[in-house]
């Protein structure tokens, strides 16, 4: 829990956050902003509740970014984009347009793709299914549930206990109160 609560504040300042990154341990605590956005780029993707992008930004674009960023050719980034896109049931005439405009439960599906889009090793999520209907909560979870199962080390927040206890082989408990 507090990797996940150094996460979401940036601002851990004690304890121990390491990640194996660049053929080597990491401590993320105390490392530069320059370290920390190395990490979360190519070792490190993640789900947050809420999609925040860069406003009239075609969905396709978004999606993309990450795979660019790690210098991808822009045709293969774009069909990967395409591919996510359409397997978590976002319509094609959406792909063009900016996310901002499209429902809680659209927006949290982009927010999958563009976090499935790279192969990391690690996906930090925070409710990733939530705002999502029974059809598309399942298919994120089999997604997710895959990169488990091919190696993804997962941390993540679920209330959801069906989510839960399909994701993970390990729980913690944390009591209200326990982090401050």
């Amino acid at each position: 829990a507090a990797g996940l609560t150094a996460w979401r504040c940036h601002c851990a300042d004690a304890g121990s956050i390491r990640i194996h990154h660049d053929e080597a341990w990491t401590e993320l605590v105390g490392a530069q902003p320059r370290t920390v956005l190395d990490v979360r780029r190519r070792t490190m993707g993640f789900v947050s509740q809420f999609l925040r992008v860069i406003p009239r930004v075609a969905t396709l674009d978004v999606v993309a970014e990450p795979l660019l960023a790690l210098g991808a050719d822009p045709a293969q980034a774009r069909d990967r984009a395409q591919f996510l896109l359409a397997l978590l049931n976002i319509p094609q005439r959406l792909w063009q347009l900016p996310p901002a405009t499209f429902s809680g439960g659209e927006q949290q599906r982009v927010n999958i793709a563009r976090s499935l889009i790279v192969d990391y090793p690690i996906l930090l999520l925070d409710e990733p299914t939530s705002s999502l209907d029974a059809d598309n909560r399942d298919r994120v979870v089999e997604l997710i549930g895959q990169r488990r199962d091919a190696g993804t080390a997962l941390v993540g927040i679920f209330h959801d206990t069906a989510v839960r206890e399909r994701l993970a082989n390990r729980v913690h408990q944390v009591a209200p109160g326990a982090i401050q």
